[in-house]
């Protein structure tokens, strides 16, 4: 199934598409494939299926739910993730205003979607975005561009899971978010709670908020109200990412 699950087989088709992130220090999942594009096929997406706003915790649907439809986040953030057999939870990604999921090859989902905050999502039945890709060549081909992109980001999340250092992981994660959720004022907007950021980086919620804590102390963050943070020293910020 064509999907950013980490530690799964990803198999790209035009036709298999959960949007991975770029390449390089963008770690957030999946890729906002219309999210950072003027044109067209936005303006088709757009017009296309039904709105609904979703309350904080709510789900948009379950892992093993029929994959009949694909959604778009128009405002607000959505995690995706699975539950281990072991019952912790994994979040493989958030999704950001532009973001899509759920155009994949198989018959039902393997993640759960959850809005963190209210969130307004579009729902768009399958079948018709896969028509709009048949019509459309160029649209399958930036999708298909997109798997490229997928499998490298992939190994990089291997890599932020498996050998980076707690505060290493955090200051990627600072970094990846610092490129799409800035506010007028330029501080990072972060409403997910510290457990969410700690499932997504493979740490416990502890951890993460000691991290935090040291970052703010070595003024190399801000902490402000209302879960945004300020980017101080993003050269510091990137050496850690980069483990320089």
């Amino acid at each position: 199934m064509g999907v950013l699950i980490r530690g799964a087989n990803v198999k790209p088709s035009p036709h298999a598409f959960l949007g991975g992130p770029r390449s390089g220090l963008r770690m957030e999942a999946p890729l906002g494939i219309f999210g950072d594009r003027s044109g067209d096929d936005t303006a088709v997406l757009n017009a296309m299926g039904e709105a609904r706003l979703f309350d904080r915790d709510q789900p948009l649907f379950a892992e093993g739910d029929a994959a009949n439809a694909v959604y778009r986040v128009m405002d607000g953030l959505v995690r995706l993730y699975k539950l281990l057999p072991d019952g912790r939870r994994q979040i493989v990604g958030f999704l950001r205003a532009g973001d899509m999921m759920g155009l994949a090859a198989g018959e039902r989902f393997v993640y759960t979607a959850e809005a963190v905050i209210p969130s307004t999502v579009r729902r768009i039945p399958r079948a018709r975005v896969t028509a709009l890709m048949d019509e459309r060549p160029a649209l399958a081909r930036t999708l298909l561009a997109a798997m490229t992109a997928e499998l490298l980001a992939a190994q990089e999340q291997m890599l932020l899971l498996g050998r980076k250092t707690a505060r290493e992981k955090l200051a990627t994660f600072l970094l990846a978010n610092d490129e799409r959720a800035q506010d007028a004022a330029g501080r990072i907007d972060l409403p997910m709670s510290r457990t969410d950021i700690a499932d997504y980086l493979g740490l416990t919620t502890e951890t993460v908020s000691r991290e935090f804590t040291k970052l703010k102390t070595a003024h190399v963050i801000r902490l402000m109200e209302g879960g945004k943070v300020e980017l101080v020293d993003r050269d510091t910020l990137s050496d850690l990412a980069e483990c320089a």
